[in-house]
């Protein structure tokens, strides 16, 4: 089992960039594959992106390609998302999530989300 913590969400205008960290718990983090998702109000939790266990492989949902970047640090047990020239689109509750068996499948363990807000 796996606990999530993100951090690094907040306000900001439109063009600006924020990285978000997300931390877990354990000592099998490298046996996970990591992903971000994201809620907006009134809208259904999509995806954003998921980096693979330990060949660096990513995958990203086409709203952010070429704007957002997800990677990991296997030895600090933590998963980032930086995310540049930010539209007010971009503005929802982040989650990241951990599964051990695929990228791009359903998510077993996932954080609490930190907020982001863009303005324009």
């Amino acid at each position: 089992q796996v606990q999530l913590v993100e951090s690094g969400g907040g306000l900001v205008q439109a063009g600006g960039s924020l990285r978000l960290s997300c931390a877990a718990s354990g000592r099998t983090f490298s046996s996970y594959y990591m992903g971000w998702f994201r809620q907006a109000p009134g809208k259904e939790r999509e995806f954003v992106a998921a980096i693979n266990r330990s060949n660096g492989g990513t995958y990203y949902a086409d709203s952010v390609k070429g704007r957002f970047t997800i990677s990991r640090d296997n030895a600090k047990n933590t998963v980032y998302l930086q995310m540049n020239s930010l539209k007010p689109e971009d503005t929802a509750l982040y989650y990241c999530a951990a599964d051990p068996r695929s990228p791009l499948g359903r998510y077993d363990y996932w954080g609490q989300g930190t907020q982001v807000t863009v303005s324009s």
